[in-house]
């Protein structure tokens, strides 16, 4: 028995939890001792980097589980419903109570910064989150990046600034003589694309007038300008310029350059002939009349050529169609589209090659050039033998090739002449070796022979024998050569 009650003394003396005594200190001083401990504790707790501590709550469930979460939002809806108006409460048999957001962190996450388990998020995530405020400060940017915006550069460093590609504002000048500064500024630069910057913001922020005033004592900017107004199009900006400089050439210039954007070819023809009174120069007035003469033409031309293409009265139209309209075609192709379809007619004829000749005064060389190639195209050798043959004032005929015969033989034998045709003009080219050449490479045998024998050069006629076929009449040729007696060789 005495064994029995030493026993349960011994227990109660070695138990961490004592009886009430009045010995006990007061309240408030246990008070602060429990809250020292209590802090102590949660110091233990943020600082501890055992991770593999698992926390549970009052229940026993692991806190942060899918489990513990459906119960925290089932008591904070419980809760949120008990403290409603009762009334509803009756009114509602079927009452169905608002989703809450289920709470994903836990206070070791908060405070470590890390996730716990794969439910939780991280610090940097929940303060990233959009659903949560952050309340950290804004970093703001280095004041040096400020500077490119709205910094107080001066003209010159704001040029240099451009030249290196940094981005300046130019607003902050809003003078007129800080303005002009930045552009002489801009000029001294050398830098092309600076000065046309600079001159873009000048255009938009001053008056023509000024703009203008300014810039006829400034001739490097005046054609920085000149050329970004025609590059961009421009025009009424463009002309206003010219006539504050009194250049009335170049105003008539530029609005002659508008019919280029004018579809409709009779409006085009009108504005070409109101073009004609403008205060252009002597040859350019010139110019322009013929080409006003020149659309007129192609106009009538056009009209009748579509008639007998459609009617199918024209052999010529039948065999070799059209490929393209006449209108607003160059001089030269104008000349070639007429030796081909209209090079027999009458010079009375407005189709008519000699006309257009005599019209717009088109030399020999180059009518020549243009005709003959119109011609051999289509295969018409006796066209081609009348047009480079001409006739003295007593009567005697004579080839004549104002371009020279070496380049009528390559124009004929691009039209794939043959070697008869071919001959006939090689043999009237008068430099030796420039003939010999051609003879050779169009295979002219009969050319390549004979000025072998007017050379009287024997070692390179016999060497040319043998690239002739054998039993050919060139072979013969040559052995009749080789064997006259009356040839004085020179080797």
């Amino acid at each position: 028995m005495s064994r029995v009650r030493a026993d349960e003394e011994e227990y109660w003396h070695s138990s961490k939890f004592r009886a009430f005594t009045f010995d006990d200190e007061d309240d408030e001083l246990s008070q602060l001792k429990e809250s020292k401990r209590a802090v102590n504790s949660l110091r233990d707790i943020v600082d501890d980097d055992d991770d593999d501590l698992e926390r549970v709550s009052w229940s026993g469930e692991p806190v942060g589980s899918i489990s513990w979460s459906i119960k925290e939002t089932a008591s904070g809806s419980t809760s949120s419903l008990d403290g409603r108006d009762s009334s509803l409460q009756k009114g509602s048999s079927s009452y169905a109570a608002l989703p809450k957001q289920a709470s994903s962190y836990s206070l070791s996450s908060l405070f470590k910064g890390r996730n716990k388990l794969s439910s939780f998020q991280s610090l940097s995530d929940a303060l990233t989150d959009t659903g949560v405020k952050n309340y950290a400060p804004e970093l703001r940017r280095p004041k040096a990046e400020y500077k490119d915006y709205s910094g107080d550069w001066s003209p010159r460093d704001t040029v240099r600034r451009m030249q290196r590609g940094k981005v300046c504002s130019l607003e902050r000048f809003r003078s007129l003589q800080d303005k002009l500064v930045l552009l002489d500024e801009a000029v001294a630069g050398h830098d092309g694309n600076v000065i046309t910057a600079v001159l873009i913001f000048l255009k938009r922020t001053l008056r023509r007038e000024i703009l203008f005033r300014e810039l006829e004592v400034r001739q490097v900017a005046l054609c920085h300008l000149i050329h970004f107004l025609r590059e961009t199009g421009e025009q009424k900006f463009l002309l206003d310029l010219l006539r504050f400089l009194d250049r009335t050439e170049e105003v008539a210039l530029s609005q002659y350059r508008e019919h280029l954007n004018i579809q409709d070819v009779e409006k085009r023809r009108e504005f070409l002939k109101g073009c004609i009174g403008l205060p252009f120069s002597a040859e350019d007035t010139s110019h322009i009349q013929d080409h006003y003469t020149l659309l007129e033409r192609q106009i009538i031309i056009e009209a009748n050529d579509r008639h007998l293409e459609m009617a199918g009265q024209s052999e010529l139209f039948r065999k070799y169609p059209r490929k393209a309209s006449i209108l607003n075609m160059p001089l030269v192709t104008t000349l070639f589209y007429s030796c081909f379809y209209h090079y027999t007619e009458a010079e009375g004829m407005f189709s008519s090659p000699t006309n257009l000749k005599k019209t717009f005064k088109i030399p020999d060389k180059q009518y020549v050039l243009t005709a003959l190639a119109a011609r051999a195209k289509l295969r018409a050798w006796g066209d081609v033998d009348a047009l480079l043959t001409t006739k003295n004032w007593l009567g005697y005929t004579k080839k004549k090739a104002p371009i020279g015969f070496h380049r009528v033989v390559e124009i004929l034998q691009r039209n794939n002449a043959p070697v008869q045709v071919l001959q006939e003009y090689v043999r009237l080219v008068e430099d030796v070796e420039t003939r010999l050449n051609l003879a050779t490479k169009y295979k002219c045998h009969d050319v390549v022979i004979e000025t072998y024998r007017d050379l009287k050069d024997r070692m390179q006629l016999t060497a040319y024998k043998g690239k002739v076929e054998r039993g050919s009449a060139e072979e013969e040729k040559i052995n009749s050569i080789l064997s006259n007696m009356q040839i004085r060789w020179k080797n």
